[in-house]
């Protein structure tokens, strides 16, 4: 009996979500499981996936990232809609908004088995307490519309737990994968740092994200212009885009790095940018499990990060990387300065950091995993 699962995200950016998500409904057995990709528009995959013959999508219009009632309650019946006319076994979301319209529309429609991956959360403790208990009430009403919750990290669970959304022991972990034979990349370091306008001799330190306030990049900003002084040789490059990058160009300029901070868009080819790296740098004020930093840590770099959410999963302090507690610009500024500048203490953590990330890791059999728990959690409504 082939399983047909339909995987709900609201928008094909270039994320870690994303990137497994379409990787999952790629690689999925066939003799086993149709897959039915269901997303909103305007995303940075949409033309590919439009190409890709390997699985069938279903765009909807409506499900949109920013909140608007109006909307929302139609991409929730055009939702609901399309699993009654598709009857799929299994209906699993991704990411914040998706997942609630999601398995509310899967509820509606009768779908047997609901699964969510939590990839991270759409409420955090920097939020109004009022705007953040909706979030929360919204995702216990909707946690009880699902057969299983998945978390891409243990501290995820934790966190979930103490919101009242279902207990940590026991929990379902599927690892945000990366294909871990892929790193570190092949590169012509001198070749691709020149090709920026980057010095082949000056260490680089990158970070690879979203502009939007989640990633926090103004901080990495404000800690490359403390560590540019004690640092004269580094250069500093931020891989991916958003709606913040103008504002943060313009801060990078009023600190003076006009010349050694870059902002680069997003690119095909981060794993290059992270091979040709000395250094990784993290921001974030709230995460999943970032995908950005398993490849740099697989890739072999030392990492300063925000200890926050998942990424406290992989990255140890002083052992494969350095952890900084959130907002503390001036001593993430002194860790980054640190790697910039000790090349001995980079190949340390470095090496430390490739020797981390075991098969639980790896993209495939994230993947292997997920077809595991189709096939225990409808054999178990068929029996």
């Amino acid at each position: 009996m082939t399983i047909k699962v339909a995987h709900v995200i609201t928008r094909l950016d270039l994320g870690g979500a994303q990137q497994n998500t379409l990787h999952t409904v790629r690689t999925l057995d066939r003799a086993r499981f149709a897959p039915l990709l269901v997303c909103g528009e305007g995303g940075f995959f949409d033309d590919e996936v439009r190409q890709d013959g390997s699985f069938r999508t279903c765009f909807i219009s409506s499900l949109v990232r920013e909140v608007s009632p109006a909307r929302d309650l139609l991409a929730l019946f055009q939702l609901a809609n399309l699993f009654l006319s598709e009857k799929p076994d299994v209906v699993h979301t991704h990411s914040s908004k998706a997942g609630i319209l999601g398995r509310l529309a899967a509820a509606l429609a009768g779908v047997p088995v609901v699964v969510h991956t939590y990839h991270g959360f759409g409420f955090h403790e920097r939020q109004n307490p009022l705007v953040k208990f909706s979030y929360v009430a919204l995702e216990r009403l909707c946690a009880l519309f699902t057969t299983r919750l998945v978390y891409v990290s243990r501290a995820n669970a934790q966190y979930a737990q103490r919101q009242g959304l279902g207990s940590a022991d026991g929990a379902t972990i599927i690892r945000s994968g990366v294909r871990l034979a892929d790193f570190p990349a092949a590169v012509d370091k001198d070749k691709l740092k020149m090709s920026a306008g980057i010095g082949r001799h000056k260490t680089l330190a990158v970070s690879i994200g979203n502009l939007k306030p989640q990633k926090n990049a103004a901080d990495f900003v404000a800690a490359a212009a403390k560590a540019a002084a004690a640092a004269p040789e580094a250069r500093f490059v931020f891989i991916g885009d958003g709606p913040q990058r103008k504002a943060l160009e313009a801060k990078a300029f009023a600190l003076g790095l006009n010349d050694r901070f870059f902002f680069l868009g997003w690119r095909r080819d981060g794993a290059q940018w992270l091979a040709a790296a000395d250094v990784f740098a993290l921001t974030s004020l709230w995460e999943g499990l970032p995908r950005a930093l398993v490849e740099a840590m697989r890739t072999g770099l030392p990492s300063v990060c925000y200890a926050t959410d998942g990424v406290v999963d992989v990255l140890k302090d002083g052992e494969n990387g350095f952890l900084i507690p959130a907002g503390d610009v001036d001593a993430f500024a002194d860790k980054l300065t640190r790697l910039l500048t000790d090349e001995t203490l980079r190949q340390k953590l470095g090496a430390a950091a490739r020797a981390s990330f075991g098969p639980e890791f790896d993209i495939d059999g994230m993947v292997r995993s997920q077809e595991d728990l189709y096939d225990r959690l409808t054999a178990a409504r068929r029996g």
